[in-house]
């Protein structure tokens, strides 16, 4: 595992001076390199097999997220030591002239450069193929190029017209083309399955002052789909992705199917010859056939997760209904949230602008049981 890890590490108020645990190997990775939250919040280290990187003893890390912990500087107090200034929010701590969300004291050692680190991810997944390039091997790679604050390293700089946000997304296709290059390298390209995908729908402006806005000209992130991230409409969570197989997978094809990325667990199981445990992974489903491009239908439903539960069966969408803003003022992204129910046919409507549920009652009570079936199930068989 190398990147971006947020899935959470120890138990109650982590003590990051001494082994963090549980964390990545406590789920099955056998390696990590990560960082254990996003690029906005503390403690900015690396963390190497549940130990951070290059901490001095000496000079121990204390993290708080409510108070200010010591005498640092801060970005709402200390704005004129800032290279980027926090939009809204991330105005706590100051590690290399960004504030972030959180307090930290210590580890001056560790501290990550922003402007390196997918320089630094990348040397660490493709050292990690070329050093298990006789034997199988699974590599989980979050980047973090295009995350807030965007500060790609100087050598992007510039190369796009849409500013940190867009030069970032350039940093982006270099990472992965050392991923890709890597294989080509070592001779694995044909026989590896690589998966590429997001982890939300896209968002411009997520707490720093970095031209994100200004220089968005007419692009449209994410295309004819309405919301982004944080939306119950599909763009909060209706991403890309593609598969690479040269072996198996024929060369530009595209396929309707639908699929969740919680189906990577059993589809993966499933083409290496590995059930998962009992009881394990419960929503997970082997979606192996779709993923290989021999099944264009994929799942009957899908569950979506943005704040709350909405309902994908077929070519019909439910967003059951929410309180709560429809604006969210910090992003400006449509929430999603309606006192009444809502139904779209995404067969014609992929932009979910003609609210179907007052035509269609029946759809909608019969969509609605389900989710809440779903929602209480027992794990499925």
């Amino acid at each position: 595992m190398v990147g971006k890890w947020y899935l959470g590490m120890g138990t109650g108020k982590v003590d990051w001076n001494a082994e963090i645990s549980p964390g990545p190997r406590e789920v099955g990775f056998d390696h990590s390199f990560i960082m254990p939250a996003t690029g906005d919040r503390v403690p900015c280290v690396y963390v190497e097999n549940g130990q951070v990187v290059g901490l001095d003893p000496k000079d121990p890390i204390r993290v708080d997220y409510e108070k200010p912990i010591g005498d640092e500087p801060t970005g709402k107090n200390n704005p004129e030591l800032l290279k980027m200034r926090p939009s809204h929010g991330h105005d706590m701590a100051i590690v290399n002239g960004v504030s972030r969300i959180g307090y930290m004291t210590g580890g001056k050692s560790a501290l990550w450069v922003d402007e390196d680190m997918a320089d630094t991810f990348a040397k660490k997944a493709t050292a990690f193929i070329a050093q298990n390039r006789t034997r199988p091997f699974f590599l989980y790679f979050a980047t973090h190029d295009i995350h807030v604050p965007r500060l790609p390293n100087k050598r992007f700089g510039g190369k796009t017209p849409m500013g940190p946000r867009g030069d970032a997304i350039a940093e982006l296709d270099w990472t992965v083309g050392q991923v890709l290059g890597a294989l080509d390298s070592n001779g694995l390209a044909r026989n590896t399955l690589v998966i590429f995908s997001s982890d939300n729908g896209p968002v411009v402006d997520d707490g720093y002052q970095d031209d994100a806005v200004t220089k968005l000209g007419d692009h449209r992130p994410a295309g004819p789909l309405r919301g982004g991230k944080y939306s119950k409409f599909d763009a909060g969570t209706r991403v890309p992705m593609f598969a690479r197989w040269p072996g198996r997978i024929k060369a530009d094809t595209h396929s309707p199917a639908l699929v969740s990325q919680v189906d990577f667990y059993a589809s993966l199981g499933a083409i290496v010859g590995a059930k998962p445990a009992a009881g394990a992974s419960p929503d997970s489903m082997d979606q192996s056939a779709a993923l290989l491009g021999q099944d264009r239908k994929g799942r009957d439903w899908l569950v979506e997760h943005a704040g709350t539960l909405t309902l994908i069966e077929g070519n019909w969408k439910l967003i059951p209904p929410n309180k709560g803003e429809k604006i969210q003022v910090n992003t400006n992204t449509e929430t999603g949230n309606d006192p009444e129910s809502q139904l779209y046919d995404l067969s014609n409507d992929i932009g979910e602008k003609n609210n179907l549920a007052a035509q269609y009652p029946d759809r909608v009570k019969a969509m609605a049981d389900r989710l809440a079936k779903i929602r209480s199930a027992e794990p499925r068989p």
